[in-house]
């Protein structure tokens, strides 16, 4: 079945007609990963405000998963700068394909944006990358088992093949790097590894990762990297570094504590994003 372009057109103008987004012009949208939600109240407080839970929105679907909110954000940031925010995601484990899952990306594609920064809460697997700390994502590998373009291509989307050469924009990555030394919050930089879940990986497979090059791993991210790259929108990746992956440490592997210690970071992490927003609108 060909993708439908209507549907993402229809979800576009339900969200133009509740927003202030004709106003604002927003061109760079945030993902809010599990925990991530400090960024996302610091929105809701912000001028042009404006919050659409994505039940309400035609052909999204609402996220099952606790720390996210499913909700799309419109607004402008303590900077000025205007932002259109989705808090929380949809997930493969949830029971969504990887079209239902990256249907938002497309549409805010259709609604002007032209920069992504994705955020995830992630497993740490690389020597020296310890819970609290962040990871710029410099490429990924999919280990899923899916990709959104499998099917009929709509040239009105994007090219049957795309180049995922450079998946996340080198540039973007210096800004992140850069506020998040201004944060004092340690940013590596990294390979990230997707999943499929729900179940946290086991000691023998995070030691295949790790031989196949990667430093994080997570559940999120590179399905809506791909529609994205599709789409021709830049993408930054940021993993927030939650715990130890399965046999590098002696504690066991809950989302309690995965949301624990994504609250640890939140402030500090909302302002390294609010930084790299200032610094791709001060691009010319």
């Amino acid at each position: 079945m060909q993708i439908d372009i209507n549907a993402f057109k229809e979800a576009r103008d339900f969200i133009v007609s509740n927003t202030a987004i004709k106003d604002l012009s927003p061109h760079t949208a945030v993902v809010l990963g599990s925990g991530l939600s400090h960024f996302a109240d610091n929105l809701k407080n912000s001028s042009y405000a404006k919050v659409i839970p994505f039940k309400n929105i035609p052909h999204f679907s609402s996220s099952t998963v606790e720390g996210h909110s499913g909700e799309l954000i419109v607004g402008k940031l303590t900077n000025s700068h205007p932002i259109i925010a989705m808090s929380g995601r949809l997930h493969f484990y949830e029971g969504y394909n990887a079209k239902t899952i990256t249907n938002p990306i497309r549409v805010l594609s259709l609604l002007g944006i032209k920069n992504l920064i994705l955020t995830n809460a992630a497993g740490a697997i690389g020597d020296n990358y310890e819970p609290g700390q962040l990871m710029a994502i410099k490429d990924h590998i999919n280990l899923s088992g899916i990709n959104p373009l499998i099917g009929p291509n709509n040239p009105e989307l994007g090219p049957r093949f795309v180049d995922m050469s450079h998946a996340y924009e080198p540039r973007f990555i210096e800004y992140a790097l850069k506020a998040a030394e201004q944060e004092k919050i340690t940013m590596h930089q990294g390979v990230y590894i997707s999943v499929t879940g729900p179940s946290y990986e086991t000691p023998a497979e995070i030691r295949m990762f790790k031989s196949m090059g990667a430093d994080a791993v997570g559940m999120s991210t590179v399905l809506e990297t791909i529609v994205a790259r599709h789409m021709g929108i830049k993408v930054l990746g940021i993993s927030c570094l939650t715990n130890k992956a399965a046999g590098l440490s002696t504690n066991t592997i809950t989302h309690e504590e995965v949301m624990e210690n994504n609250a640890k970071v939140a402030m500090r992490f909302s302002s390294v994003l609010e930084k790299i927003v200032a610094q791709i609108y001060a691009e010319k």
